[in-house]
């Protein structure tokens, strides 16, 4: 039995995208062991059929924490038996890459992200000029490896000559209860990070009859907290916490609209096709996202989004009253999110990616 070993700094009880490509690539037969960090408060690790390791650090963020986490993977995965290893992203690709070569074992790489034009890298310069360097120096060294979009994919070739498949960070496709229309709530989940547009949709809310529930985590949780109070908001919008994926999709189910908000900051933005956009499809939320060029090709294909051009609070404001008060155009929406899962759904995702891992071993 082959075993491929994933590496992500992350907390693996909340990536959903991991735990789905883990979760079928032991179904297809493979040895898996997914390795992040243990943070203070992390949870006990969420059982699952394949293997879970934890690396504990004493630094908690910035460049002491990835040079820590970095120096300990290399030594777990220098001593680790492994068919294949894949690093989640530039933040373990230095050991992923050293100790394949040590070892002679292939080496994969997950790109989640355009993660040197992030908007939190790409508007600091050292740490852009850093994360630039480790992109040049490695990712031409990683022949074989996947990403989320086309348009990432077409930028790695053109800048790189890396040939990599794309395989969408797609939701599972499986019944869900029909929800009632007695909860008019907005729903946000996913990351509270910089470039998602909270600075915006939070002043938006002052002109919607309606309530904001966040569901999520990140960088830029207290500068919403401060949004929150700066508007007055604290009774139409509420940071509800971060949940596990399968308590996050029961919930999803219970709002009328979601929405996916991204700056036009680092072309990792622009180029983005987040994991909430199929999420309020598979759970049949119309939703409010970006004008982008990965969005709006689906959304020519079957329209399941209003797309805005650009983050001001009045335009996100117009937008969500709009699908509010237009029963029509939401029931339209809602019915075209029934059909699209059908065509956007991990059961089809994980084909290419189980025949990405069979190729590789030959």
């Amino acid at each position: 039995m082959k075993r491929i070993t994933f590496t992500v700094t992350n907390d693996l009880n909340y990536d959903q995208r991991m735990i789905r490509i883990c979760n079928s690539l032991n179904q297809a037969g493979y040895d898996v062991i997914l390795i992040g960090t243990k943070f203070s408060h992390s949870h006990p690790l969420n059982v699952q059929k394949f293997k879970q390791q934890r690396i504990n650090c004493l630094f908690k963020k910035g460049f002491g924490f990835y040079a820590e986490y970095n120096l300990k993977l290399f030594f777990k995965l220098l001593f680790l038996k492994s068919d294949a290893i894949c690093c989640i992203d530039l933040d373990t690709m230095i050991p992923v890459y050293f100790s394949g070569k040590l070892k002679n074992t292939k080496f994969v790489y997950d790109a989640h992200e355009y993660f040197s034009e992030l908007k939190e890298v790409a508007t600091r310069k050292n740490i852009h000029k850093f994360w630039h360097l480790i992109e040049q120096t490695f990712v031409p060294k990683f022949k074989n490896g996947y990403t989320v979009s086309r348009s990432i994919a077409n930028i790695f070739m053109q800048k790189y000559k890396v040939e990599y498949q794309t395989i969408m960070n797609v939701t599972v496709l499986e019944s869900r209860i029909n929800k009632t229309f007695s909860n008019n709530k907005i729903l946000y989940q996913g990351s509270v990070n910089e470039a998602r547009g909270l600075e915006f949709l939070i002043p938006a809310m002052k002109n919607v009859n309606s309530i904001l529930d966040i569901y999520g985590d990140g960088n830029y949780i207290e500068q919403t907290k401060k949004l929150i109070k700066q508007h007055n908001l604290e009774e139409k919008v509420f940071l509800k916490g971060k949940l596990a994926p399968t308590e996050l999709n029961k919930i999803t189910n219970e709002y009328l609209i979601g929405v996916n908000l991204v700056e036009n900051i680092g072309l990792n933005q622009y180029y983005s096709l987040a994991n909430k956009f199929f999420d309020y499809i598979h759970a049949e939320l119309p939703q409010i996202t970006m004008n982008y060029p990965e969005y709006k090709t689906i959304n020519n294909e079957t329209e399941v989004a209003i797309c805005i051009d650009n983050l001001n609070p009045q335009t996100i404001s117009d937008a969500i009253n709009n699908l509010l008060n237009d029963k029509i155009k939401y029931q339209s929406l809602k019915l075209n999110c029934m059909n699209v899962k059908l065509k956007y759904n991990w059961q089809n995702e994980e084909k290419k990616l189980i025949a990405f891992y069979k190729s590789i071993f030959g």
